[in-house]
């Protein structure tokens, strides 16, 4: 385990440095879970309770039924 230093803000905020939020996969939304035991701290990431494609469902249920080769063709401008 290697040592990673981040500094506690004035309104006592911290950010987690990016090969931290990388290796966790932490990203915006997410829930972390502090254990402290005398001095020392650790952080857990918690698992998300609902998946992230969740708010995507349904978005293209406009194009549900079309011939997917016309589609790209459209977009493609052919």
């Amino acid at each position: 385990m290697e040592d990673i230093d981040a500094a506690v803000t004035s309104k006592n905020q911290i950010t987690i440095p990016k090969r931290v939020r990388d290796r966790l996969g932490v990203r915006p939304g997410d829930k972390l879970t502090f254990s402290e035991g005398g001095r020392a701290a650790v952080v857990v990431k918690r698992r998300r309770r609902t998946s992230p494609f969740t708010e995507w469902r349904g978005y293209l249920k406009h194009l549900r039924g079309k011939d997917v080769d016309k589609l790209v063709d459209e977009m493609r401008g052919r």
